[in-house]
């Protein structure tokens, strides 16, 4: 079985800690998306966890791995980000566990 290295997808699972969900739509909803897409960085989904569990999952597209990685250099680097991140902290850290997972797209998959 054969996959597309032709580009990189990444799936991002963050866990909040309790009470916190709220503070991350909040930071996702009115300055996240917004920092992603000034620094041309795509999302392609994003989905809150059905079940109630504090879950934010979303998918980011790349044309490969090293642009992955360079574009969160970058947004880590950035101090609009940066502020964000501090001010929305000020009562506590947001996120407890951060999984990421690089894919790629199965050849023969055409969802």
């Amino acid at each position: 079985m054969r996959f597309s290295e032709s580009e990189g997808i990444e799936l991002r699972i963050y866990t909040m800690h309790d009470g916190r969900m709220d503070a991350i739509l909040e930071r996702f909803s009115k300055h996240t998306l917004g920092i992603f897409e000034r620094l041309e960085m795509k999302v392609t989904d994003l989905w809150i966890d059905q079940t109630g569990i504090p879950k934010l999952y979303y998918v980011m597209e790349y044309k490969d791995m090293e642009e992955g990685q360079q574009q969160w250099d970058t947004f880590r680097n950035d101090p609009e980000w940066n502020e964000v991140k501090r001010k929305s902290e000020e009562s506590g850290p947001i996120l407890e566990k951060m999984d990421v997972i690089y894919m790629n797209r199965a050849d023969f998959f055409k969802g």
